[in-house]
């Protein structure tokens, strides 16, 4: 027998896949759902949890639920510098972008490579389909890398504007690395793109490093696993001057 918040949440689906309740529809608050289907508002969460975690609806903290719009694929280039908020302004999204100056501390220690409190300058990138969050990308680099027209705060970056700025002039790169894993979202993350902490996120971590060793880029991204993959691709160089068989 289905557990009763698999049956509303069946029920749900299926006025969203219907039409009944429209992409962008606020569903009625939690109080009202419960009552309607005769549950503790626990169960009425878990059952919405489940919706959530397909990528159906989103809950907008002090608004309530609601049905999500179709999102657009986002695929992540492995070996490429550029920060999947680049890719986000190809697909057309628009982007919220907060700057800010740090101290070092915790996994950006490791991740850049410098002493605790050490000074750092974090662009925060959340990649926006309509006013639905898409993708977060934190990048780091050392203050004394910024660009000399940053300054903190946040703004929006339309599509062409992110693509220029991301295409400003680097230090030449000697390695790119990075590694990819499939995690749960922490609550920040969970909150910030509106998924339910029940839904894998494919989590990207990069540092970009020059001919001297020193890291000169750290990147830490969050793309929900319903809406993005991530490709790599290997070029292999022919040898050449064979020598002939006699």
């Amino acid at each position: 027998m289905a557990y009763r918040h698999q049956f509303i949440a069946d029920e749900l689906r299926a006025q969203i896949s219907t039409g009944r309740i429209k992409a962008g529809d606020r569903l009625p608050s939690e109080a009202q759902l419960a009552s309607r289907y005769t549950v503790s508002v626990p169960t009425l969460r878990n059952a919405l949890a489940v919706l959530q975690g397909e990528g159906l609806i989103e809950k907008v903290h002090g608004l309530g639920n609601f049905v999500r719009q179709p999102f657009q694929w986002i695929t992540y280039v492995g070996g490429s510098r550029r920060a999947d908020a680049h890719a986000a302004a190809e697909a057309g999204l628009r982007v919220s972008v907060r700057t800010v100056r740090l101290k070092a501390r915790g996994i950006l220690v490791d991740l850049m490579q410098v002493p605790a409190g050490a000074t750092l300058v974090e662009y925060r990138y959340l990649s926006l389909e309509g006013e639905s969050p898409h993708s977060l990308s934190r990048v780091y680099v050392p203050s004394d890398s910024a660009r000399d027209d940053d300054h903190e705060g946040a703004e929006p970056i339309g599509g062409d504007g992110l693509v220029a700025r991301l295409a400003a002039p680097h230090p030449p790169l000697a390695e790119v690395r990075e590694r990819i894993s499939a995690r749960l979202p922490t609550n920040e993350e969970a909150m910030a793109l509106r998924i339910s902490t029940a839904l894998a996120v494919l989590s990207i971590e990069r540092v970009a490093v020059d001919a001297d060793g020193r890291v000169v880029e750290g990147a830490l991204l969050v793309l929900p696993g319903d809406r993005a993959d991530a490709v790599f691709t290997t070029h292999h160089t022919m040898n050449e001057g064979r020598g002939t068989e006699g």
